[in-house]
């Protein structure tokens, strides 16, 4: 797997931070690309999802230092590669117990510290509540709320991984007919629509 921190980012096309997550690793030209082989990558990655800010990255590399932080991303790593396998046979069973695996994420949320806040919206006041990120432990549990928002609020029907071909990205479809293919229509849907011209000429040209 190439690891590519600095030369390709991670896509943000899935329609959720849970699948932006999986497509951190993705196979662009038939070889794996890695977005977030280290610390560094694995933090900037979240502030582009916008599941935290510059200062939070900035207070948690003061206060955890390099060697914990190092070893957050790698677990987010082995999260992710655990996600991919199970979101696969959960969009197919959705409907099954799977009492191991929301075990396991359970046991990932208890890691994270949530704080409560009352705040005034359009519609009246508000309870929210905000995850703790004081510690490396605190962004492995983000990471592991953001996989259980998705399967508790999603429609594991909408959940789909692209049909361009070698393409392993996914997305959630959002659109109004949800006959989204294509993680992209300027990529792997324009791909797909010259392959099938080139073969459509083919087939017509007399032999």
């Amino acid at each position: 797997m190439k690891d590519s921190n600095d030369s390709l980012k991670a896509p943000l096309i899935g329609g959720h931070a849970a699948i932006d997550f999986l497509n951190t690793s993705f196979t662009p030209e038939h070889e794996a690309i890695e977005t977030i082989g280290d610390a560094r990558s694995f933090l900037k990655w979240l502030i582009a999802s916008g599941l935290i800010d510059e200062s939070a990255a900035t207070r948690l590399m003061k206060r955890s230092g390099p060697k914990a932080l190092e070893s957050a991303a790698a677990e987010a790593r082995k999260i992710r590669e655990w996600t991919r396998e199970w979101l696969g046979r959960w969009r197919a069973k959705p409907r099954m117990a799977y009492a191991d695996e929301l075990a396991y994420l359970n046991k990932l949320l208890a890691r994270g510290v949530s704080t409560h806040e009352v705040t005034s919206t359009e519609e009246g006041l508000a309870l929210l509540e905000r995850p703790g990120l004081d510690s490396p432990e605190d962004l492995v549990a983000l990471i592991a709320l953001q996989v259980a928002t998705l399967i508790t609020q999603e429609n594991p029907e909408l959940i789909k991984s692209c049909a361009g071909e070698n393409c392993s990205l996914w997305f959630v479809d959002r659109t109004k007919a949800h006959r989204r293919l294509f993680c992209s229509a300027a990529a792997c849907g324009n791909r797909a629509k010259v392959a099938a011209f080139r073969q459509r000429q083919k087939s017509e040209t007399p032999s």
